[in-house]
């Protein structure tokens, strides 16, 4: 990449998409990502948050804007939203509101996120899927339009992963254990109905924060409209959130007596996405995972 190239090119668009001259006399290179570089960048009052990939990144970065401006239509929960996307100087680019973050997390903030995702699940959608495909992470997450949610969990979400985790040399036990639930899983549901709702898709505890003013905000989306207790089942991932989240949540919509048995099957989905992604011990996670579902199936 030709940094001069890329940033004259970069102040361009982000000029044509503002219609106002812009200049990103200041760069400030920000942590937390594995798989984009991020700047906080800006002149004057004006600051966006950027990231950047390599050009194949661009269908990715377009993906994620359509699902944060989805989010943002919702008016529920406060996300950053999407000012360009596009492709620089052989880099692809994400640009989006840049939001302080800081403030604490207090009870108050995560009550009222809890009872934001509520309503945001309990606006009805049309079908299971999504638009577009997209990712989760750096992981393609397929979206083809089901009207039933167990052959879509079983073909783009449980299916997927498996056969991905296939193509990555991880047979024996994991496929024996996957092929089982994927034949048998649809028990979990045999009092439950999902019917589709707008989700964040990737809502653990790293993708939510609070701004210096005390909102809660989420970001780096992997959006589709699915069971509502699969972005619950997130939370509870990698550390979950306090209490009062999600009292909140169920104050707001309380949950199905089953969803602690699904919340298993739904964060299996993350643990294979691991595997995939990091391998390591997310094998013996996943293999303990779909016993644990297997025995309570029967």
């Amino acid at each position: 990449m030709n940094p001069e190239l890329f940033w004259n090119g970069l102040e361009q668009q982000i000029g044509a998409a503002t219609g106002q001259r812009f200049s990103a006399g200041q760069r400030h290179t920000l942590s937390g990502g594995c798989i984009n570089q991020a700047w906080r960048i800006g002149s004057g009052d004006r600051e966006y948050f950027m990231k950047a990939h390599a050009a194949a990144g661009l269908s990715m970065f377009a993906a994620e804007a359509a699902g944060l401006a989805e989010l943002a239509a919702s008016h529920t929960v406060r996300v950053p939203k999407p000012v360009c996307w596009g492709s620089v100087a052989g880099q692809a680019y994400l640009v989006l509101e840049y939001l302080p973050l800081g403030g604490s997390d207090t009870a108050r903030t995560m009550e009222t996120l809890g009872r934001q995702l509520a309503l945001l699940h309990r606006q009805p959608q049309p079908y299971f899927g999504w638009q577009r495909d997209n990712t989760i992470g750096s992981t393609p997450q397929p979206n083809e339009r089901h009207a039933d949610w167990i052959a879509f969990w079983s073909k783009q979400r449980l299916g997927f992963q498996l056969q991905r985790a296939a193509d990555n040399g991880h047979g024996g036990v994991l496929q024996r254990q996957g092929e089982a639930l994927l034949a048998r899983f649809a028990g979990l549901f045999a009092s439950y109905a999902p019917t589709p709702s707008l989700l964040h898709g990737d809502l653990w505890a790293g993708n939510a924060g609070c701004t210096i003013g005390g909102e809660p905000v989420i970001f780096d989306p992997a959006v589709y409209y699915g069971d509502r207790e699969a972005d619950l089942a997130m939370t509870e991932l990698f550390g979950g959130f306090p209490a009062r989240f999600y009292a909140a949540y169920r104050e707001t919509w309380p949950l199905d007596a089953g969803y602690p048995q699904r919340r298993t099957l739904y964060n299996l989905y993350h643990i294979l996405n691991h595997l995939n992604l990091f391998g390591g011990g997310y094998r013996s996670q996943a293999e303990r995972m779909m016993g644990q579902l297997l025995a309570e199936l029967g």
